[in-house]
């Protein structure tokens, strides 16, 4: 039976993550920061669990180290840990910057770092999250752009590097979607109303659309993919909004 360990699985897409595979009957280890939401969806998949910081790299690979204990091994990580901050770079503190460096960006080294120690004999796949922001130049977005640039350099490198042992690595770069983190956009009627409109095919993101790429990543199905950031994303960064024409 295959093993997955999922950082961030306490957040929304990593708790739709975690579902998804513990329906689809393989193990899971459930990793995030938050004890009492770790314990809940932990209780409620009946999944082991462990403690994340992502200001603390050796964390990463006590996960994994966990895991092991747990499972034997580790065929499939993610790090589904992220932050959102929408500020433009002369409003931003050295701060605010830092913690957006350290969420997204290192987390996902992090994570390549323990996996690339965890995963070297057996081998596997690594799934990174990325996002819109990285491909398609949008106001006040340049920290967490900056971020997940440096995550899709990330994948690329760590893929080529760690080929030789089997293990591929690729991200999802999603569009705005619908999170605790983003409530303050899609519920507010003129920024929902904005965004719908960058988006192509007309709605925002569900936690969903994102876990199931990444679990197919996951799979076996993906075996022969590596190297790659795939946008999920309803069209944001690649297509042209359908925009009304006036008559």
């Amino acid at each position: 039976m295959s093993v997955f360990l999922v950082f961030g699985a306490t957040g929304a897409v990593g708790s739709c993550l975690a579902r998804r595979l513990v329906n689809d009957g393989v193990d899971v280890l459930l990793a995030g920061r938050d004890p009492e939401r770790l314990r809940s969806i932990a209780s409620e998949l009946d999944c082991p669990s462990a403690l994340v910081d992502a200001s603390d790299p050796s964390s990463f690979r006590k996960c994994f180290d966990d895991a092991v204990a747990n499972f034997g091994q580790v065929d499939g990580v993610t790090n589904c840990i992220g932050s959102l901050l929408l500020k433009p770079a002369h409003s931003t503190t050295d701060d605010e910057f830092q913690d957006t460096l350290t969420a997204n960006l290192f987390s996902a080294f992090a994570t390549v770092r323990a996996a690339g120690q965890g995963m070297k004999r057996n081998g596997g796949s690594v799934v990174l999250v990325s996002s819109a922001a990285a491909r398609i130049g949008m106001p006040n977005h340049e920290a967490i752009a900056a971020a997940k640039a440096g995550v899709e350099g990330l994948t690329v490198s760590a893929a080529a590097t760690y080929a030789s042992r089997g293990i591929r690595v690729n991200a999802v770069a999603p569009g705005l979607t619908k999170s605790s983190m983003t409530r303050h956009l899609w519920e507010n009627k003129t920024s929902a109303e904005a965004s719908l409109r960058m988006h192509a095919l007309g709605r925002l993101g569900e936690p969903d659309d994102v876990a199931a790429m990444i679990q197919w990543l996951l799979s076996s199905e993906a075996s022969w993919i590596t190297g790659q950031a795939f946008g999920v994303d309803g069209g944001l960064s690649s297509v042209l909004s359908r925009r009304k024409v006036a008559r």
